[in-house]
């Protein structure tokens, strides 16, 4: 690893004024894959930072466990299956980020001898950590920033089997002491420095910040898309003569944040209506996973709803209405009559009071009055947030609850208007959500 090790370091870290990483927020990224053991299928997390991995990972794994396996009971594993699914899943992100099968995929894994189990210690070559033994996230006390990065060993495989043999061998790797590093460096070489560097578009930006501990919005990006884009928008924009890159196609599992609801960006389409119905939602500071098991959030887009999203784009600034001039625009967008005098007519019926506006509500009435999304009344959701701090009783398990996903109807029910709901609203603008639990979950 050493020839790579610079290049490595400063992508991830970045190049500290003072000098080096500090020991706190490495320590809060060195802790492995583990389960919970109040819920088997959900990750823990201990301290704040590593959720830019494990979020995108539990995303990931939550679509394997309810989509591609056949038990019915998605919340009861045992360890064979964990070890199984978790192994497919670290796969799958690998497969996705490999910019070339030519260059094979490169595993970051402990040099011979040099695993953490136990003690600092170099420990004998033929040492396996006892299967039954809980991995710890921050067993190896000693093991420090730079004694980590001397004794990594990195192996490059040339074929999808051999990847998934491997990845398979090393389940003790990523479970125990930093796992979750392990497993990113493993990601970061098989994409490529070089190709995340012409992804990433402000390159003196690390991927974990170095006074917080959180990831970037391209790492999130890497591990869910393969692309280590920074912004989160459908396709590549033109701003002052520089491309900025965005999302080139639908997203197997989507995201969401409170930062779209805060006005700071608006998240396109094929992160929001991602392939299977799970989102990882982001607020200020952290990452958790919103999730059904019904399909039919994520259905083809109704009339209703395609009709919401041409007229939003005309509304980039998300008024909630449009200049009376671009509404012959829209209507042609839409495939709808637009012979100027039809859209006089609907101008003056939209906008009686000559406020020269029109708003969203009054055009979805007009035009799609009785759209049915093909959404029920209600389906069952669920939350997971891997830090344990941020579960009631600090017993890291999904909060159940009932989403009600409605039209642009004045609601019968108004729920709470917590964080989770304002990050959700961003996609259906009038969903409501019933907790089966007395607080709401938390996005922080």
């Amino acid at each position: 690893m050493s020839e790579l090790n610079k290049e490595v370091l400063d992508l991830v870290w970045g190049r500290p004024s003072s000098g080096g990483v500090s020991a706190s927020i490495f320590r809060r990224w060195t802790q492995g894959f583990v389960f919970s053991e109040n819920e088997h299928t959900a990750l823990e997390q201990f301290e704040g930072g590593p959720c830019a991995v494990i979020a995108p990972v539990q995303a990931f794994f939550l679509k394997n466990v309810l989509f591609n396996r056949e038990s019915s009971n998605w919340r009861q594993m045992t360890e064979e299956e964990q070890k199984t699914e978790l192994c497919s899943t670290l796969n799958e992100i690998l497969e996705s980020a490999c910019a070339s099968p030519t260059t094979g995929f490169c595993l970051v894994t402990w040099a011979k001898g040099q695993s953490p189990h136990a003690s600092d210690m170099p420990a004998p070559e033929s040492s396996q950590p006892p299967q039954e033994q809980q991995p710890n996230a921050l067993a190896a006390k000693d093991l420090d920033f730079e004694r980590f990065h001397s004794v990594l060993h990195k192996r490059t495989v040339m074929s999808v089997s051999e990847l998934k043999e491997e990845v398979l061998s090393l389940y003790h790797a990523w479970r125990g002491c930093c796992g979750v590093l392990l497993f990113l460096y493993s990601v970061i070489l098989t994409k490529g420095i070089e190709n995340i560097r012409n992804e990433i578009q402000d390159t003196m930006e690390p991927l974990i910040d170095p006074v917080h501990g959180h990831g970037s919005q391209s790492l999130v990006n890497l591990l869910v898309t393969g692309h280590a884009v920074s912004n989160v928008w459908d396709g590549d924009r033109e701003c002052s003569g520089m491309k900025l890159h965005g999302i080139h196609k639908q997203a197997s599992v989507g995201f969401l944040t409170l930062m779209e609801s805060l006005r700071y960006c608006k998240v396109g389409s094929f992160l929001k209506s991602p392939k299977f119905p799970i989102w990882i939602l982001g607020s200020e500071t952290h990452l958790s996973v919103f999730f059904t098991k019904d399909m039919c959030l994520v259905g083809p887009e109704s009339p209703t709803e395609q009709a919401r999203r041409v007229f939003q784009s005309f509304d980039p600034e998300d008024n909630g209405f449009i200049p009376e001039s671009l509404l012959e625009d829209v209507m042609k967008a839409l495939d709808l009559v637009s012979e100027p005098e039809y859209v006089n007519l609907v101008k003056s019926k939209l906008d009686p009071e000559s406020l020269g506006i029109i708003l969203l509500g009054p055009f979805l009435l007009e035009f799609f009055p009785d759209q049915d999304s093909g959404i029920p009344d209600s389906l069952p959701v669920y939350h997971y947030n891997g830090l344990k701090q941020s579960n009631h009783n600090e017993r890291v398990e999904y909060v159940e609850g009932t989403a009600l996903v409605l039209g642009f109807e004045d609601p019968m029910v108004r729920t709470d208007d917590t964080p989770v709901k304002r990050c959700l609203q961003t996609k259906w603008p009038y969903i409501e959500l019933l907790w089966s639990t007395d607080r709401s979950p938390s996005l922080n």
